[in-house]
């Protein structure tokens, strides 16, 4: 296989992830394309190809689209190694616990070993 064609694959594959996290990142905030691509300034069915993965995403509609979503670009394009192993809606919550003090994170931390052992209970 020519290095064309492989770079070209990679390209392929690499805006389809971008393009899952994408929808992935919208959907769990409850947005339609619709909005969103109102938002950039778009048509629907540009927002429908980029998250295919068919189109690419221009550096300023990217830009936009990570500070929509509440996300660094870093995630949507794969170099944010911790976010992109974690679901969108626990990224999400550690982001925002980030900006909690200290003695909030510690009480966070216990109502999440609260709400596990309920599950547990209830699972039993």
């Amino acid at each position: 296989m020519s290095v064309a064609k492989r770079t070209n694959d990679d390209d392929q594959e690499a805006r389809q992830e971008m393009g899952e996290r994408l929808r992935e990142a919208r959907r769990y905030l409850g947005l339609k394309q619709d909005e969103v691509a109102q938002y950039l300034k778009i048509q629907r069915t540009a927002l429908s190809e980029i998250e295919a993965g068919n189109r690419r995403v221009e550096a300023l509609e990217l830009n936009r689209l990570a500070k929509l979503y509440r996300q660094p670009v870093a995630y949507f394009i794969g170099e944010d190694d911790a976010a992109g192993s974690l679901p969108v809606d626990v990224a999400h919550l550690a982001r925002q616990a980030a900006d909690l003090s200290r003695q909030d994170r510690d009480e966070l931390g216990r109502f999440a070993e609260y709400l596990r052992a309920r599950s547990a209970a209830t699972q039993e």
